[in-house]
């Protein structure tokens, strides 16, 4: 894929992760006597009947390449779907979205280990600055299973979001989103059946919608996360936490507090920060560029 601008990247981001949070809303409208396991599966279900009209073009044997790949992200993104259901049962809506958000922080010191990238020093502020926003709104008093349950989702996050680099990039955005849903859907059906509740079909239309936003994310994540350097933009993701303040208020009645402004400001603030400088840094590096070649 070309590469494009580092602030094409993070705009890309920015849309996705607002249209994530009213995924997650619809998740946290399912009540905490969900049957999780056959949620997550309607879920997948609901995506592969999505997806198919849009890879009837591609040849069998594209669908091969990359199989492995594709394998690993369908199982994480499967783990991440289950903990975030249990997640947004159970936490506010705005508090479970900041946890998610560690998620960029996470992924940093992975893409040096995974990729051997370079951290500039305003990556780096930008990330524990953001993280230390975390914090602040999370409050972490005690450590709770739904506080764990989103750590987790931020964990297969930020790997699902590094591992996007290594499929084969011939293949669509469609292709890839219907392999992680179809890949993972016997995994899915097992732990729904395992679950053991009487099957209940009525949250397929909940399950669907959410689904249906999901991909979207899904969809801005592969787009950006293959147009850049995971360090350069990651702290995009934070974007969606002013979304989920919002939409926690509007739809649960979730107020927030002055601290849980303060800490959006101290997650918001660096974002832009960080794209003025690598929008600066961009255009020297093209100034540079045309200067060399004169």
């Amino acid at each position: 894929m070309k590469k494009r601008s580092v602030g094409f990247a993070m705009t890309i981001l920015i849309i996705g992760n607002l249209v994530a949070v009213f995924s997650d809303a619809l998740i946290k409208t399912m009540g905490k006597d969900a049957a999780v396991f056959q949620f997550v599966f309607f879920r997948q279900l609901s995506a592969v009947i999505i997806l198919i009209p849009f890879c009837l073009r591609a040849t069998k044997q594209s669908f091969l390449v990359g199989l492995k790949w594709h394998c690993v992200r369908a199982h994480v993104w499967l783990l991440g779907a289950i903990f975030m259901v249990i997640s947004l049962n159970t936490l506010p809506l705005a508090t479970a979205n900041a946890i998610f958000y560690a998620a960029p922080l996470i992924m940093l010191p992975l893409a040096v280990m995974v990729y051997g990238e370079k951290l500039s020093r305003y990556s780096i502020a930008a990330g524990i600055i953001g993280f230390a926003g975390v914090l602040v709104i999370v409050r972490p008093t005690d450590i709770s299973w739904a506080a764990l349950a989103a750590l987790v989702v931020a964990f297969t996050i930020a790997v699902n979001n590094l591992f996007i680099r290594k499929l084969p990039t011939q293949q669509s955005v469609a292709q890839t989103l219907l392999l992680t849903n179809l890949i993972g859907m016997p995994a899915s059906l097992a732990l729904a059946l395992w679950e053991n509740k009487p099957w209940d079909w009525s949250p397929l239309i909940t399950a669907s919608g959410s689904s249906a936003l999901i991909l979207v994310y899904a969809a801005t994540c592969v787009v950006a996360y293959r147009a850049a350097e995971s360090n350069k933009i990651a702290s995009a993701e934070y974007s969606g936490l002013i979304g989920a303040v919002i939409v926690g208020y509007l739809l649960f009645n979730e107020v927030p507090d002055i601290t849980t402004l303060v800490g959006t400001i101290m997650i918001i603030a660096p974002l832009l920060w960080l794209a003025k400088v690598e929008r600066k840094r961009h255009k020297k590096d093209s100034i540079q560029a045309i200067a060399v070649n004169e």
